[in-house]
């Protein structure tokens, strides 16, 4: 609770929006980048209630449930699309990674999975959070939850490359990126699948030196 603000910048794979619903009572506005087309086009189907889009009634309802609210789901969604103003493309390999737009400085970034889907070796795992950090305002915080010793995941019948990562690796990098680590979780993998192979789901919480 201790993490808000008025910019937060997310960074994810896909286009999955159950972590914002959290984040939008959090922070005044929600900055979406994807490198895909697909994601972009049918996260904006969804902000803008087009016919087609996802239907995430079901992280609504669980949010208002949580809350106790059960009636709430349509305020929920509702708060939610107010708060993501912007969805951007961006291209990990350029030096202003949203050209011709330039953003403003987050005091949060969220970043769930993209890094070692974007990343073929460490070395552009490191490259790439060093982008991402630049978004960041001096002291600004950084949230990070990926899957550790994965090799690849399946999206229906096709395998994708996912960059094998444990949690040394992780820490090493933000630590020699100027992030002092405030929090970390590692939780085991309950469920058996084919669809993808970690070991481990990490969560981490950084801030940026000032």
């Amino acid at each position: 609770g201790h993490i808000k603000g008025d910019i937060l910048i997310d960074l994810s794979i896909s286009s999955m929006i159950h972590h914002l619903y959290s984040a939008c009572e959090l922070f005044k506005h929600i900055i979406v980048l994807k490198v895909n087309d697909r994601c972009i086009m049918e996260l904006k189907r969804w902000v803008d209630t087009r016919t087609g889009a996802f239907d995430w009634g079901h992280v609504s309802q669980l949010y208002a449930d949580k809350e106790g609210n059960s009636d709430d789901v349509q305020y929920k969604e509702g708060k939610v699309r107010s708060a993501l103003q912007h969805v951007v493309k961006f291209d990990p390999e350029k030096e202003n990674m949203t050209e011709p737009i330039d953003l403003p400085p987050a005091d949060c970034i969220i970043s769930g999975w993209l890094l070692e889907v974007i990343s073929q070796d460490k070395e552009d795992y490191v490259r790439y959070l060093r982008k991402f950090s630049k978004l960041l305002k001096p002291g600004g915080h950084l949230i990070l939850f990926g899957s550790l010793g994965a090799t690849y995941f399946k999206i229906h019948k096709e395998k994708f490359h996912f960059l094998t990562c444990d949690e040394e690796f992780v820490r090493g990098v933000l630590v020699g990126e100027g992030f002092k680590i405030d929090h970390c979780n590692i939780f085991k993998r309950t469920v058996i699948s084919d669809l993808a192979d970690h070991k481990y789901v990490i969560f981490i919480a950084a801030h940026k030196g000032k």
